[in-house]
């Protein structure tokens, strides 16, 4: 176990962030990493703007609300279309089990972000949230949530997979 230097709360090897109180554990500067370039975005958007959605196109779904994040930092916005559930989380080469959405190119690892963190679920014409049990947590709305338990998330709310905070855009 690792010992939060901060707040005493005992996190699980490996954590690079304490799920409490969100205290740098590590030293990234040991850690090898390769680099991986962002995408260009077209600058960056303010972090309160709503950013404009694609409208909804009819698809398999029906009347099922689509869904897009909002990278906070970087202003980019990814369409999550087709598919009712998504797993949100970060590759590395040789990863048997792959996330849907890479995070990868938004510094994932760097800000805490599991393989595996959480699954966005439309279900009954809602979003929800699962943290997949993720080593630094799942926050929505700055509100930490429980491994496992599906937490619904509205139009425009901010939810943290460690230290990456992504806008959720709904639209009906």
């Amino acid at each position: 176990m690792i010992l939060c230097p901060n707040c005493q709360h005992k996190e699980l090897p490996g954590a690079l962030f304490c799920s409490e109180c969100g205290t740098q554990l590590v030293s990234l500067d040991i850690l090898n990493t390769r680099s991986i370039q962002k995408t260009p975005s077209e600058g960056l958007a303010p972090k309160i703007k709503i950013p404009e959605v694609a409208p909804k196109t009819p698809g398999a779904h029906g009347n099922e609300p689509s869904i897009s994040l909002h990278i906070v930092d970087s202003g980019q916005v990814l369409h999550l279309a087709e598919r009712a559930e998504f797993t949100l989380g970060r590759t590395i080469e040789g990863q048997p089990i792959l996330p849907d959405i890479d995070l990868s190119p938004f510094e994932a690892f760097t800000l805490g972000v599991s393989r595996l963190h959480a699954a966005l679920r439309i279900v009954n014409h809602e979003v929800v949230i699962t943290d997949l049990g993720s080593s630094n947590g799942t926050r929505v709305n700055g509100q930490k949530i429980v491994p496992h338990v599906d937490y619904p998330v509205t139009h425009g709310d901010i939810i943290a997979l460690g230290k990456l905070k992504i806008q959720v855009l709904i639209t009906k």
